[in-house]
């Protein structure tokens, strides 16, 4: 982007890396607090004169937190984002697990999304579900991401990998047909993580841990294509 004469700004999610400081304690964090940080740096970028027009770039829970952030913006690019609220992406994800744990986990994400709280948690299940974490996974269910999207009146570019293992075309399409002004792009082979993979699963996952592994040329052509058009 930046031999393309575009600027970019990334910073740390907050409690992560050299944010970690300005991290709060898991029971107090919501999902609001990524998305006001997101609406803060809008408004610094704003008010910067060396910058023309800025777009909002999010990927994965991020363009969740993009399209919500993403008012003052004058772009938004959604890539490897989910239709569905994260209480559905969730029981879709747990429906590939046994029965039994279904059993378990769905009567929780349900009380979740309904806005209460659970006491007893299964040990086995606390990484999900821990007592701590579940104020901010009440605020995330909060969402609907396709509701979210028909009020960003911007231009929308929504880019999907086909072969992502986390995120379904299905979802691009949920994304894509909400809104009017989206414009649905699916890169060949790309995975979550904008890799290039022809390989089976493992092949994908073990892309997750070789960071040597080029980005994809398409997914860049892409972005800097959308940014670098006038309308």
């Amino acid at each position: 982007m930046a031999e393309n004469q575009i600027a970019s700004v990334r910073f740390d999610k907050r409690g992560i890396a050299e944010s970690k400081a300005a991290g709060k304690n898991e029971a107090d964090l919501r999902f609001e607090d990524y998305v006001t940080d997101a609406k803060q740096w809008i408004d610094v970028l704003k008010k910067d004169k060396r910058f023309s027009k800025l777009t909002v770039i999010g990927h994965s829970e991020g363009s969740l937190i993009g399209m919500l952030a993403a008012a003052k913006a004058d772009k938004f690019v959604s890539i490897a984002g989910v239709g569905q609220s994260a209480d559905h992406v969730l029981k879709q994800q747990l429906s590939k697990r046994p029965k039994e744990v279904q059993e378990i986990c769905f009567p929780i994400i349900d009380s979740l999304k309904n806005g209460k709280t659970v006491d007893t948690v299964n040990l086995m299940l606390y990484s999900l579900f821990r007592p701590s974490v579940q104020p901010y996974l009440i605020s995330w269910f909060r969402y609907n991401p396709q509701k979210e999207l028909q009020k960003v009146s911007i231009p929308i570019l929504i880019l999907q990998g086909t072969n992502d293992i986390q995120v379904t075309k299905e979802e691009a399409f949920l994304l894509a047909n909400s809104n009017t002004r989206s414009q649905l792009v699916f890169i060949e082979n790309m995975n979550h993580i904008f890799r290039i993979v022809e390989g089976d699963r493992q092949t994908n996952l073990k892309t997750y841990t070789d960071a040597t592994l080029p980005i994809s040329t398409e997914l860049t052509k892409q972005i800097i294509g959308f940014i670098s058009k006038r309308n």
